[in-house]
């Protein structure tokens, strides 16, 4: 057990910012999947559910195939 806590302890200062980058991400596309209405492909929630259920990929696959354009917006 002790090992285990040493381990935890060495790689504490690379997991830390690997840790407050995938909640920014995540928290970021959440808050742009509830302020866009418009999306390429699904809807909300299963955009919602893909960016915080898959981290580091799943806010990098809304923002590449999921997001929809500015341009096609009606009014």
């Amino acid at each position: 057990m002790n090992t285990d806590m040493a381990l935890l302890i060495e790689y504490l200062p690379f997991l830390i910012p690997l840790i407050i980058l995938q909640l920014g991400l995540a928290i970021f596309s959440a808050i742009h999947v509830i302020r866009h209405p418009h999306y390429r492909f699904g809807n909300q929630v299963v955009w919602l559910l893909i960016v915080l259920l898959f981290q580091f990929i799943g806010p990098l696959i809304y923002f590449v195939f999921g997001r929809g354009d500015h341009n096609s917006r009606t009014n």
